[in-house]
């Protein structure tokens, strides 16, 4: 079983904590990788706004593209880009100029975006239908990474006989990693993604189990509607959030909300845990390490050989 590592790029200076720099970044990067981490993953927002204050996040796939260069071994990428945020046909040739970084460990995680209308409006994006235009974003994204070109007139994006003459160093370019829930998502997971992602919290594993079992069900019935085994769709969890052993989780939060039931206890509790949400039907899960500190990183470095051999 593979496991990553989720971090946070929000924060303010006056918060709580202190809010990430790219020296921190990089740092946790690297830490994460010598500790054996199989995957680096971090969120795609622009501003957290709560009615008494507001977080910034530093831009994702610019992080990327140096976490790609900062390291050598552990994949990489967005948990799950906000298509919103940038046109299809420049988010493919993103993606794939990223994998060239990379050497082939960038993974692109995408999604239909969040439902924080402000963020958007702040920024000048779109609110309205928003799986109307991840279904045509999708096409084309897909259709560049895949065959390196695509013609595509919709009612929301254009990509008029786009090509990636440059492609990275894997001919179908990046895995595409989707983040759904329902059925009409699940439905484009099956069409277009390499893997699922989903994301759990505030959850014990029971109620992680129970919410989870008929999600998955969807996906298993989009893929057979599409005539693709179940099987063949790659399946990631992350995790909100693990506290490792000999750190308090006194205080932990997650954009703001005190987390009512990190994961605590040993190293082998905490790896048994992560193993049975494997259980469930994934294949990697990607841990919110808290306290937000290298230390802290390199102390799960036993809870990641435990799940390698687990």
């Amino acid at each position: 079983m593979r496991i990553g590592l989720i971090t946070r790029l929000y924060g303010r200076p006056d918060g709580d904590t202190p809010a990430p720099s790219w020296v921190s970044i990089r740092e946790r990067a690297t830490v994460a990788e010598a500790a054996g981490f199989d995957t680096f993953v971090f969120e795609d927002g622009l501003l957290y706004r709560s009615e008494e204050t507001t977080d910034g996040v530093w831009e994702s796939v610019s992080i990327a593209a140096a976490v790609a260069a900062a390291t050598s071994r552990i994949n990489l990428g967005p948990s799950a880009v906000n298509s919103l945020y940038r046109s299809p046909a420049m988010m493919a040739k993103i993606a794939d100029t990223i994998d060239e970084i990379s050497g082939g460990r960038f993974v692109l995680g995408i999604g239909a975006g969040n439902t924080r209308e402000s963020e958007y409006e702040a920024f000048g994006f779109p609110t309205d239908r928003r799986y109307s235009r991840f279904t045509e974003a999708i096409q084309i994204i897909h259709g560049l990474l895949k065959n390196g070109a695509i013609d595509f007139e919709g009612e929301f994006y254009t990509a008029k006989q786009a090509e990636l003459v440059l492609r990275g160093p894997r001919p179908e370019g990046p895995p595409i990693n989707i983040a759904a829930g329902g059925p009409k998502m699940m439905q484009l997971v099956a069409r277009y993604a390499d893997a699922w992602n989903w994301w759990g919290v505030y959850e014990t594993l029971d109620e992680i189990s129970g919410r989870l079992g008929p999600i998955i069900e969807l996906l298993e019935q989009a893929c057979h509607a599409e005539d693709r085994d179940p099987s063949t769709v790659g399946r990631t969890f992350d995790l909100f959030t693990v506290v490792p052993e000999g750190f308090s989780a006194q205080g932990v939060k997650v954009e703001g909300l005190e987390m009512k039931q990190p994961v605590t206890g040993t190293s082998e509790e905490i790896a048994d845990y992560i193993l049975s949400v494997g259980e469930v039907g994934f294949e990697e899960v990607r841990c919110d390490v808290f306290p937000k500190t290298a230390a802290a990183v390199e102390a799960m470095q036993s809870v990641v050989e435990i799940v390698h051999t687990g």
